[in-house]
């Protein structure tokens, strides 16, 4: 280590040479006993903070934080995936399968889910169209859609908006007794229209997916109109 020097404790400017204050007579021995102990002092602190910087080195490794646990990725059967393809194309992502209505029989909800971006920084999943099937014999049958507006094999679901809907933002739950609850909120382009969504379960009675009133307690009849559909849930 390099032995320090007065400069190194009093700092001075280049090429200026250090300028003592002015003391009265016979204080000159007090400076140098001052500036001793002021040397020595630079070099116990220099020791001091080598030593610390030996204790860092040496002492145990920070511990790495718990790497963040991946959710599980959904495996799809091929024929679902297959399915799920021919009714929505080939950007096609199956969210759920199984006895997804409680009724004993295969089902699978599927969407063209908009991947988040700049464009779509909107909370939730966002599709442009989603579809649930039912498994009929073997064959994989469309039993709900989702696409301008919500619709079953008997018609328009009432809530269902009379204009064209481009966008839906997707939440759903899974009840062990009654089955999958959808339910469909519409969007206006990239803008959250804080709409109510409309709720559609599995009806047991009439063995087909319909739309729920606001208090998604009560089922709610098709319509052949979109005006009547739209006019039934208000």
């Amino acid at each position: 280590m390099e032995n320090l020097s007065d400069s190194d404790c009093f700092r001075k400017p280049a090429n200026e040479p250090v300028a003592l204050p002015s003391l009265p007579l016979g204080t000159a021995s007090k400076i140098n006993q001052n500036r001793v102990r002021l040397r020595g002092g630079c070099g116990s602190l220099a020791l001091g903070v080598l030593a610390a910087c030996f204790l860092v080195g040496c002492g145990d490794a920070a511990p790495e934080k718990p790497a963040v646990e991946a959710k599980p990725v959904l495996t799809v059967p091929d024929d679902v995936q297959s399915a799920a393809d021919s009714l929505l194309g080939k950007e096609t992502t199956v969210l759920l399968f199984g006895d997804l209505a409680k009724n004993g029989k295969q089902q699978f909800l599927a969407a063209n889910v908009v991947p988040k971006s700049t464009k779509n920084e909107l909370p939730g999943t966002i599709v442009t169209r989603a579809v649930v099937a039912g498994n009929e014999d073997g064959k994989w049958t469309e039993i709900l859609r989702c696409d301008e507006h919500l619709k079953n094999q008997k018609g328009f679901l009432p809530g269902t908006p009379i204009g064209g809907v481009t966008g839906w933002r997707l939440a759903y739950e899974q009840d062990p007794e009654k089955g999958l609850a959808l339910y469909f909120t519409p969007l206006k382009g990239a803008v959250d229209t804080h709409t109510l969504p409309i709720g559609i379960r599995w009806n047991p009675d009439t063995k087909r997916y319909q739309s729920l009133d606001r208090s998604y307690e009560h089922f709610l009849n098709e319509a052949a109109s979109l005006s009547t559909a739209h006019s039934n849930l208000r």
